[in-house]
Order: C-alpha cells, then structure tokens, then sequence
C-alpha cells in the first residue's frame, strides 16, 4: 500500500488549487492562485508600446516580472530595491514565465502591444514558478478578453492553454506538486510546462545529489502530465464561470 506523504496526500495527488478572477480593481486581468499553501498575485496589464525589436513589425509582446514579498517565507527576504539589482532567481524565474506564456500567444493578431504579467508571491511553500504560469495564463487570458471587448483586436490571440507543475524524486519516490519540506529533502527537483494538448514547453530537471535513470524522468514526466491535465481543467473551469 502507498504510504502517504508528509501532508497526507497520494504520490500522484495536487494539493488544493482554487483561482480567483479580478482579484484587483485596475489591472485587465488579474488573480489570486492557491496552490496548497502558496499563493500568488498575478496581473496583466496592457501598455501600447513593444520593446525596440518587435516595432513596425504589426506584433506585440508579453513578458513578466516575478517577486517574493519579504515576508512571504518563514524568514523575511530583503526587497531587490535594497540590492539595486534582480535577484538572480526571481530573473531566472520571470523569464520562464515569459517563455511559457509568449509560447501560445499569436503576435500577429494581438497586434503592436505589450502585456506586462506581474506575479508577486504573497505566501511560498513550494511550486511558486508553477503557479505563476498556471495563474499568469489566466490573468493573460482575461487580458485578451478585455481588448476583444473593447473591439481593440478581433480575437483571442490564444492558441493554447498552459500551466506548469513541479515533480520530485523524494525518499525514493516520485511525487506530484511538491510543498516546501518535500522539495527541500528532493534528490531530483523537476519544473514542467505543458500545453493542453500534452506539448512540452520547458522541462527543468535536476539531480540535486546525483545523477538519476532516465526511467525515473519518463515516470515524472508522466506525473507532470496528469497534474497539467487537472491544472488545465481548473484555468477552464475558472474562465468559464462568467
């Protein structure tokens, strides 16, 4: 019999994910994502400028920018502003973002605009990045829906939906949606991003102690999948609900 994890769920099993749509008054899409213990603000703004590479070519952009609140973890983190520069993980983390969310965007359609995705981390116990993508979508989604209501652009320049999930490889088994004290024990630390249609965007795996069988990647991997495929049900659930 499968022995239960630290919080009581199964191997293959997510924690509680709830969605919540116009969270804030201002932005044109945002929500607040819980993924278990961690959530995550994400906003969607629309600026009428592109970065310098993208003007005259009648396509837009979206990019993200990623932060922890100080207090967010069990210890309080100094702001970036404090260091007058990014933190090297929260850069590294907001352009995964940007990567995963550009992937399904169609430029042409969303025309010369920028959206601005802003994930702020009020409280982290694991799976921060996942969440961020998997909310940003949303938040993303919400945008589009705004500028096709405003007769701005004539569709939804979507193509597929996304979210990401985290897997690792803990006390010899492999685990779905990691918390904070099982991805702190991880041997292997897994990030996936995923379509809806099962096509990968980014895979970061890695052997925190030691390298690792390709068969423990492919049953990941497949966990990645079934916990995306529940990601993407919610996100539609979600957009759907009005």
């Amino acid at each position: 019999m499968e022995s239960s994890r630290y919080d009581g769920r199964r191997n293959d099993e997510m924690r509680k994910v709830t969605i919540t749509r116009d969270y804030t008054k201002y932005a044109e899409g945002s929500v607040l994502i819980e993924l278990g213990e961690t959530k995550v603000i994400c906003t969607a703004s629309v600026d009428d400028k592109v970065p310098p590479f993208k003007k005259g070519t009648g396509e837009g952009w979206v990019t993200a920018e990623y932060d922890m609140l100080p207090r967010s973890t069990a210890t309080r983190n100094n702001r970036d502003r404090n260091n007058l520069k990014i933190n090297g993980r929260s850069n590294e983390i907001q352009r995964l973002i940007g990567r995963a969310l550009r992937s399904v965007v169609d430029f042409k359609t969303l025309g010369e605009r920028t959206i601005i995705i802003d994930c702020d981390v009020i409280q982290a116990d694991g799976g921060t990045r996942s969440a961020a993508i998997t909310g940003g979508f949303v938040a993303l989604m919400d945008a589009c829906s705004y500028l096709v209501n405003a007769n701005i652009i004539p569709e939804i320049p979507i193509r597929d939906f996304v979210a990401a999930i985290s897997v690792g490889y803990v006390d010899d088994r492999e685990l779905l949606d990691l918390c904070y004290y099982e991805d702190s024990r991880a041997i292997v630390d897994m990030n996936v991003v995923m379509t809806s249609t099962g096509k990968l965007i980014e895979v970061q795996a890695t052997g925190e102690e030691a390298p690792f069988d390709r068969k423990v990647l492919d049953h990941m991997l497949d966990l990645a999948e079934k916990g995306i495929n529940e990601l993407v049900a919610i996100q539609k659930q979600v957009l759907l609900s009005r």
